[in-house]
């Protein structure tokens, strides 16, 4: 599956730092390596346009590729499409097209939205329906092995004997990672796609690995698992696994998927490869809200990167705004930020377009140890300002402004 087109990245000089970022699991700071980092971030269910939720979490994952490359790494970043799934097909049903030309479309605009934020494409953009046989292959070893199961109860539309689920029994470290109490999994599970009160699972936990063909659904050549469709988190384990290897160094996505998809996906990978730990480091981004609530396709309150762009709107002062918040913190937008946002971007092109100016190799500096600071993009953006209005001895454009525009347009992705 192609992604999209990747920005020209200016060469800086020197190199930039180790980059510590801070784990989901533990809140603690965790130095990343030094060799090719490897990094997994969940994409986006093509069935609605890219909103500003969306957009913070890749453009936290892009600042994370863009610093890792500055400090000297080669990069295996891989990114899924879950072109198939539940909200697809609602979504399909509900407005009468079809959810492969459904798909497509709303891919096509993800892509569009990406280049224009100019976000680093992934090494390889994968699509989950074009994993299905590494799935079946997967569910096929759980099942051998029994950390699987099928059910022999129908769901409550009277389908689904033979379902497959995972035995979150046979591996005693699910979801150890997550600062949750058992009401609280619980809640998350039935809230982000889980079903608790499925007649025939053992436990409530259990995640759904293969769903048995129903009428009117697509399905596929499950071999011996019979024709079906894969459940949700088992496909990015597979993904992982076979694009990445395990351990995988960074996985990444929003902090609304911390439990259950993270949780389980990492569980299936231990079953599947006997790794105990096959995440180094998980990461993720806060909740972008709109209107007083997290943006929400459910809701409506979302504020979409496309049509602000079709407005007339600078993609780069919508990136401004998101960089203006710290990635893992909540935060809720406002018309007000895009304003601020849109007027700073004018000073730094002011600045930058100068023959002279103050000398920018501090500022370097700065915006290279705040984004290895736990890719701390404000920090970064003062770093900025406090060059654009610092009165100090002018110096040539090269080391002055032509240096500060190649500074933002490396690291923090503002082409100014």
């Amino acid at each position: 599956m192609h992604s999209w087109t990747a920005p020209d990245i200016p060469s800086l000089p020197g190199h930039g730092h180790r980059i510590r970022l801070t784990d989901s699991s533990n809140g603690e700071l965790v130095a990343t390596g030094t060799e090719t980092a490897t990094l997994y971030v969940c994409g986006i269910t093509p069935y609605d346009s890219t909103h500003l939720g969306h957009a913070n979490t890749y453009l936290a994952f892009d600042l994370l590729v863009r610093a890792w490359r500055d400090a000297g790494r080669e990069v295996n970043y891989v990114q899924n499409v879950t072109d198939i799934d539940d909200p697809l097909l609602e979504r399909a049903t509900a407005t009468g097209v079809d959810w492969r030309a459904l798909a497509a479309e709303q891919t096509d605009l993800y892509r569009a939205d990406m280049a224009a934020l100019r976000v680093v494409p992934p090494t390889s953009f994968v699509s989950a329906v074009q994993t299905i046989p590494l799935v079946v292959r997967a569910v096929e070893q759980l099942l051998d092995s029994g950390a699987a199961y099928r059910v022999t109860e129908p769901d409550e539309d009277g389908a689904g004997v033979g379902d497959v689920y995972a035995d979150i029994a046979a591996d005693p470290s699910f979801a150890t990672e997550v600062a949750m109490d058992d009401a609280q999994k619980a809640a998350a599970f039935a809230e982000r796609g889980g079903d608790p009160e499925r007649p025939g699972k053992r436990q409530r936990l259990d995640p759904l690995l293969w769903r048995m063909a129903r009428p009117g659904e697509p399905s596929w050549d499950g071999a011996s698992l019979g024709e079906g469709r894969p459940g949700w988190h088992i496909e990015c384990a597979c993904i992982a696994q076979d694009y990445l290897g395990i351990p995988m160094e960074v996985q990444g996505g929003g902090s609304d998927l911390i439990f259950p998809h993270h949780a389980c996906g990492e569980s299936h990978l231990r079953m599947l490869t006997g790794e105990p730990a096959p995440v180094g480091i998980r990461a993720h981004g806060g909740m972008v809200a709109y209107a007083g609530s997290k943006m929400s396709k459910s809701l409506g309150n979302l504020v979409l990167v496309s049509q602000l762009t079709a407005s007339g709107v600078d993609p780069m002062a919508v990136r401004l705004v998101m960089l203006g918040h710290h990635y893992r913190t909540d935060w809720e937008y406002t018309g007000a930020q895009l304003e601020h946002a849109t007027e700073r971007l004018a000073r730094w092109r002011r600045a930058m377009h100068a023959d002279h100016g103050p000398d920018a190799t501090g500022l370097l500096e700065q915006v290279r140890r705040a984004l290895a600071d736990d890719l701390d993009a404000p920090a970064a953006i003062a770093a900025v300002d406090a060059w654009v209005a610092d009165g100090g001895a002018p110096v040539s454009a090269d080391q002055g402004p032509a240096l500060a525009a190649r500074v933002v347009d490396a690291l923090l992705g503002i082409a100014v």
